[in-house]
């Protein structure tokens, strides 16, 4: 039987390895529950891997097979990588802790904003939401047409493409409503950071100065950088299935040349 594509295991997931540290310092209840409802959504690239497996043991004969630089695998892992990049650089360049343009602004604390006013999640909250209608923006697209590059290719990717389809439609709003619990835990998150910030402040003479917080050594740069970790691995999560599918369409044009 020819080989499948990758199982996705729940303890190698980089978002849940993610959430997983945050949690570990003061959420610990809320680990295992994410954690579970995430692996239990990443069961469907496992699902793609059994259908491939499968379907690719009946040898269906497929298109003729195209130049290798000109191949459709080729085509669809430049593409996804054009879009790994752009959203990671998306994610890199904030205009704040890295210079230059950003396309989502880093809600850094306002010049003359008291420190009550800076304490204030939200805006973080509605940094990460833009973040992630901007992977959907993208990697919907790229999904789509990696699906129609399988269909025109044999019977066995064109049912790979239609079960995508079907699964990716599916469990859209399970999808949605799972990720939307991260923001939820870096709330809590940082909370917790600016708790131990203000402890280490108890009794000092000057006041808190937001100002600060973004300094190398300050509370709210510590958050920003796991709140980036966060994003990158669920970025990676999101462009699991893209993959996979890209890796079949690989394994069937090698079969015919």
């Amino acid at each position: 039987m020819a080989q499948g594509l990758p199982r996705t295991h729940l303890n190698s997931a980089g978002l849940v390895r993610a959430l997983a540290t945050l949690a570990e310092a003061d959420v610990a209840d809320s680990r295992q529950s994410l954690a579970e409802r995430l692996g239990d959504w990443l069961d469907f690239t496992q699902a793609l891997a059994l259908f491939s497996a499968l379907n690719a043991a009946a040898g269906e004969p497929g298109a003729a097979a195209a130049t290798p630089a000109a191949t459709p695998a080729a085509a669809a892992r430049r593409a996804l990588a054009h879009v790994r990049a752009v959203l990671t650089e998306s994610i890199a360049s904030d205009g704040a802790s890295r210079a230059g343009r950003s396309r989502i602004d880093l809600p850094v604390p306002a010049a003359q904003a008291t420190a009550e006013q800076a304490a204030d999640f939200e805006p973080w909250r509605r940094y990460y939401l833009a973040h992630q209608r901007d992977m959907n923006a993208n990697i919907g697209p790229l999904r789509a047409s990696v699906r129609t590059a399988l269909s025109r290719q044999s019977a066995t990717l064109a049912r790979l493409a239609a079960l995508d389809a079907v699964m990716d439609e599916a469990l859209a709003e399970r999808e949605r409503a799972l990720l939307a619990t991260v923001p939820a835990l870096l709330k809590r998150r940082f909370a917790h950071r600016l708790e131990a910030h203000r402890a280490t402040r108890a009794g000092a003479q000057a006041q808190d100065d937001p100002a600060a917080w973004m300094q190398h050594d300050g509370w709210l740069a510590a958050f920003c950088a796991e709140l980036k970790t966060v994003l990158l691995a669920e970025l990676e999560l999101r462009l699991q299935p893209v993959a996979g599918l890209i890796e079949a369409l690989d394994n069937e044009m090698g079969k015919q040349q």
